[in-house]
């Protein structure tokens, strides 16, 4: 039985939803019934490309749309150079804290990203897991790449309804997890195992580091297995995303 632990990430609105920046962004979640949107937030004075079809969809679909001074939704959206004077807030179904994730009995396979900073890297990382059935995406809120337009391009809405998981750092993330009884396994070209030989436990944490700096040392002190993916080509390694989808389906293959 797994250990109960207390985590140090706060409950912010945040980790409700998908915050989408941008006009064309707007207009394309605004435009998907399938999505739900919690409110659109239009800087004052806000004019040209687009705004006449934001404000006529968000009354359409009976969207909340609020107004804010252009400093308030720079700040809001997180994003001070592209927001375009706008933003709206995507309900994230499946999205949650790593208190709350823990809180489940059901939490067994999880994905922890360290260090990713490329938009579309972290987009095909959460499109590949949600595919592969990973119970939950760690996606820090720092040393991380936000879930921005990019990233919900690159996996092709996926982000929206992926399991995502909330903390601070990976740092914090990796610790708790321990803390909690999973068992952490790292890449790493010179693996003691190959990833199809090694002994996976049934609450295991996949940790996908950077390609360039690999898994940070706060991190790789809580690993306990390093595992490396078998490459007969002449190839030193794979981009982070590729290998996500290696391992991921590993744990598919076997049932996990």
């Amino acid at each position: 039985m797994l250990a109960t632990v207390s985590t140090p990430d706060a409950v912010s609105p945040k980790d409700r939803f998908v915050t989408v920046y941008g006009r064309n962004p707007v207009l394309e979640v605004l435009a998907d019934e399938s999505l739900t949107v919690d409110k659109v937030v239009l800087a004052e004075g806000a004019r040209g490309h687009g705004v006449a079809d934001i404000e006529r969809l968000a009354r359409r679909r009976r969207v909340p749309l609020q107004r804010a001074t252009a400093e308030r939704v720079k700040k809001l959206a997180g994003n001070g150079k592209q927001d375009q004077g706008v933003f709206a807030d995507v309900v994230a179904p499946r999205k949650r804290t790593l208190s709350a994730a823990l809180d489940d009995p059901s939490l067994r396979r999880v994905v922890l990203l360290d260090g990713l900073t490329t938009p579309a890297n972290v987009g095909m990382v959460l499109r590949t897991a949600t595919a592969a059935g990973v119970d939950g995406i760690v996606v820090p809120r720092r040393g991380v790449a936000s879930i921005d337009p990019l990233v919900v391009k690159a996996s092709a809405g996926v982000a929206f309804r992926a399991p995502v998981v909330t903390c601070g750092t990976a740092a914090e993330a990796a610790d708790a997890l321990s803390a909690a009884g999973f068992r952490l396994v790292g890449l790493a070209a010179d693996g003691a195992d190959t990833l199809f030989e090694a002994d996976l436990p049934e609450h295991v944490v996949l940790v996908l580091g950077s390609e360039t700096a690999g898994v940070s040392p706060e991190v790789a002190e809580h690993v306990t297995d390093w595992v490396s993916i078998p490459m007969p080509g002449d190839v030193e390694s794979l981009n982070v995303s590729a290998a996500a989808a290696v391992v991921c389906f590993e744990l598919v293959r076997r049932g996990l």
